[in-house]
């Protein structure tokens, strides 16, 4: 799987502007059209009537097209199960309104600086007081976004034996960051479990030798 890199404009501020507009010309046209069916104008006034609200309609989807990517973040795009590309950079998008975002390890939490509460604790502890499934709060707010950042990962300590038979308790801290978005999404069932896996078992043939 090869990385390929979306050069999409940053034109979501402008299409976000086209639609808004386009939703306050659709509510002109649906008064007005109400107005042609109380003058008993109905061949006027029933099309004009269904196009406003299928504008309505299509505005969500126009929406559902708008993506937001802050600095060295990345959304890797697939379009009915096939992969287009990878956004990157940070700005204001509009792709495909059908595109789905990939990140497979978007709720792994492990013991590393990638992990840190932006908030979405807050946000678990008032669905659970206020009756909502916390696990559904906590898909959507943590997004499919994937982090090109430099992160720490610090797995637990664990117990080796070296190759006299003597037990060592060591642990290990990797500086890692993702390089090939496509690799890491499609490669592997979840990257990050994959990366503090291998570091584990790097580690006891190590200590092992």
């Amino acid at each position: 799987m090869e990385e390929k890199i979306l050069n999409t404009r940053k034109n979501g501020m402008a299409v976000l502007l086209l639609t808004l507009l386009g939703y306050v010309a659709s509510i002109a046209l649906f008064i007005y059209s109400i107005t042609l069916l109380g003058a008993d104008r109905m061949l006027l006034g029933l099309p004009l009537l269904i196009l406003s609200i299928g504008y309505w309609i299509a505005g969500i989807f126009l929406f559902c097209g708008l993506k937001v990517l802050k600095p060295q973040d990345a959304l890797v795009l697939t379009l009915f199960g096939k992969y287009i590309g990878t956004l990157k950079g940070e700005g204001f998008y509009f792709v495909n309104p059908f595109c789905v975002g990939v990140n497979p390890a978007a709720n792994t939490k492990l013991s590393q600086s990638a992990d840190v509460d932006s908030g979405s604790g807050k946000a678990v502890l008032n669905a659970a007081l206020s009756g909502v499934n916390p696990v559904t709060v906590l898909n959507e707010t943590t997004g499919k976004k994937m982090s090109l950042k430099i992160m720490t990962l610090s797995n637990a300590r664990q117990k080796i034996n070296d190759c006299l038979g003597n037990p060592v308790e060591i642990g290990i801290a990797v500086m890692w960051r993702v390089v090939d978005t496509a690799k890491a999404a499609f490669n592997v069932d979840n990257y990050k479990e994959y990366l503090s896996l291998q570091c584990d078992s790097a580690l006891r043939n190590v200590v092992r030798i």
